[in-house]
């Protein structure tokens, strides 16, 4: 089974990647093959809703670091993706790749009208997560919603969600061995849940 990280976080070394890093040591553990992708080494320019996409299903306006990742993308069972929290949001270079995904939607001609996706009834399944310094989980606004709706609508399953709250300082996650556990576990779980 092959397991995509996605860090929206454009901080390096950072929380984001830090619980990443021990989400697919989880997944790893379970005997998935796993691979970290960091957005913020691609180019990945924003979409700019000129809809070529819909005829030639894929993104024919720009030839950037999207056209790297989607085979990844196509060719994994599960995707576990995660974003620093952004002024209640998720980062611009998460933003830019979920839109991004959008040739995988399937429109038919009526507008608006029914849709259907790329993924839909493959059994993909996803794992999403956010960090925040704030420890209140208002105060993570709906980062974790931000990257769970669009999945969905696009055929993934969530199978789970997970916040992490009162982490700014760069090393913060790495030094508490208790979060890192946690993600370890989570990950675990989500590979089982992909056999």
């Amino acid at each position: 089974m092959k397991i995509i990280g996605i860090s929206g976080s454009p901080r390096a070394g950072g929380n984001t990647d830090t619980l990443l890093r021990e989400l697919l040591a989880g997944a790893a553990m379970e005997g998935a093959e796993t691979e970290m992708v960091h957005l913020r080494d691609y180019a990945i320019h924003s979409c700019i809703g000129c809809e070529r996409c819909r005829k030639d299903l894929t993104c024919t306006r720009f030839m950037d670091g999207m056209h790297l990742l989607y085979p990844k993308i196509e060719a994994a069972d599960g995707l576990i993706i995660g974003s620093p929290t952004y002024n209640y949001n998720i980062t611009t270079e998460m933003k830019a790749f979920i839109d991004r995904l959008y040739p995988y939607y399937r429109f038919s001609a009526e507008r608006p009208g029914p849709y259907s996706s790329f993924f839909q009834g493959l059994g993909r399944k996803v794992l999403v997560f956010s960090i925040a310094e704030q420890k209140k989980p208002e105060e993570r606004g709906f980062a974790i919603e931000a990257m769970q709706r669009p999945l969905e609508a696009l055929g993934f399953v969530v199978t789970d969600t997970l916040p992490a709250e009162g982490y700014f300082k760069k090393s913060a996650v790495a030094g508490d061995s208790a979060v890192q556990e946690k993600a370890r576990d989570v990950g675990r779980r989500f590979a089982r849940g992909l056999i």
